[in-house]
């Protein structure tokens, strides 16, 4: 009798120990996927002396001719992440910007927090604009920022599926919330290496910061260019590919 419960007891342990392992493989196993999945979103590139300046679209269009003006000024070329219903209001405006040579990125449509949004919502998020700007410049965007930089698994997914590396940032000015313009340079500056993607947004601080920006970069002997530019190795494919 004491075998046979001794039998019984060892054969539940090593059940026991059976289930525990399965169910921890599969749980590191969608772990690595997270972390390790090519869709996850890119923090900073890998350019040796270069940086980028993001800069992310809806609103601010008053303050875009004079940063134009200042990029061109230094022969610099950047990234502008634009939002849809923006580019729909300003279609003008949008070609203006590629004509001077920057690269285009989505930023969505309508500025939704897009981790809260489902694989399909996701979707219609970036291909609405993806879409709108193809029409209007004849441009494949291959870049996705989420605005609000909000994401979740679905988002990278759906970026993914649609062809788009999905970028967020190594440094923000967060410029939209403090009106200063030496307080936007020190956030866009200070203690920089090589490889920062930096967030900013038209507004009327950083336009009078832009240049003493671009002049800090340059005379430390870094390049500012496009994203695309700066994710170096992470680039597999060619970013706003002219349509055929």
């Amino acid at each position: 009798m004491e075998r046979k419960v001794f039998t019984h007891v060892v054969a539940n342990v090593v059940l026991a120990v059976l289930v525990v392992a399965i169910a921890s493989i599969g749980f590191f196993g969608a772990t690595a996927n997270v972390f390790n999945s090519n869709d996850s979103p890119i923090y900073r590139g890998t350019g040796d002396k270069q940086v980028s300046l993001m800069i992310n679209v809806y609103w601010g269009t008053e303050y875009l001719d004079d940063m134009l003006a200042i990029f061109d000024k230094y022969g610099v070329s950047t990234t502008f992440f634009v939002g849809g219903s923006w580019v729909a209001q300003y279609p003008d405006m949008l070609k203006k910007i590629y004509s001077y040579g920057h690269e285009i990125g989505n930023h969505g449509y309508n500025h939704k927090d897009q981790g809260s949004l489902s694989y399909d919502a996701n979707v219609k998020e970036i291909t609405t604009c993806g879409k709108l700007v193809f029409e209007y410049i004849g441009i494949n965007m291959t870049l996705f920022a989420p605005p609000s930089g909000d994401f979740n698994n679905d988002t990278l997914a759906a970026a993914r599926d649609n062809g788009y590396k999905t970028i967020m940032w190594s440094r923000d000015t967060i410029d939209w919330r403090d009106k200063d313009k030496d307080t936007v340079f020190s956030r866009a500056t200070k203690d920089t290496s090589s490889g920062e993607l930096i967030l900013m947004h038209p507004t009327k601080h950083t336009r009078d910061a832009l240049e003493e920006i671009v002049r800090y970069y340059l005379d430390k002997g870094f390049s500012i260019v496009p994203v695309s530019t700066n994710l170096g190795a992470l680039w597999t494919s060619s970013n706003n590919t002219q349509a055929d």
